[in-house]
């Protein structure tokens, strides 16, 4: 796969049915290894390593509902009181960060309203801050570290 712009990791991977998978540590199981999933797992590593997010507070791929359609946000933080505190989306290191991503990460933020959005395809990060009175982000240099009261 190819390097990315994290620090380096070590991942546990498997060849299952000719096909190679990467073991998950949020969903704790192996995941098909495909260039999205790459991004996402470099993501998490750097969620629980970099920044400190407790794991029981991160959430990997789980379905929402936007206007009657069923979606799939990459990864959320969540806070001490359930409430969003990060949305995370990625993309495959091949597609280009582009106004139609960000579009996508507000449309999912209208329904999870969290505080601060990531925008990545591994190589090209982007982080926000919402300003849900104005109705729009404000691009940071990086994330916030986990501190217990977020």
């Amino acid at each position: 796969m190819q390097k990315l712009n994290f620090p380096d990791y070590t991942f546990r991977f498997k060849n299952s049915e000719n096909k190679v998978a990467i073991f998950d540590e949020i969903r704790k199981k192996f995941i098909v290894l495909t260039p999205e999933e790459w991004v996402r797992q470099h993501v998490v590593r750097f969620l629980l390593e970099q920044k400190k997010y407790p794991k029981s507070l991160i959430n990997v791929e789980k379905i929402i509902r936007i206007n009657g359609l069923t979606k799939r946000y990459d990864a959320v933080v969540f806070q001490p009181d359930g409430k969003i505190f990060l949305l995370v989306e990625c993309k495959a290191p091949g597609v280009p960060i582009s106004q139609s991503t960000f579009d996508q990460i507000a449309r999912y933020n209208m329904t999870v309203n969290a505080m601060h959005m990531m925008v990545t395809n591994g190589l090209n990060h982007y982080f926000c801050q919402m300003d849900h009175e104005q109705e729009k982000y404000i691009f940071l240099p990086g994330l916030p570290e986990y501190t217990p009261n977020l």
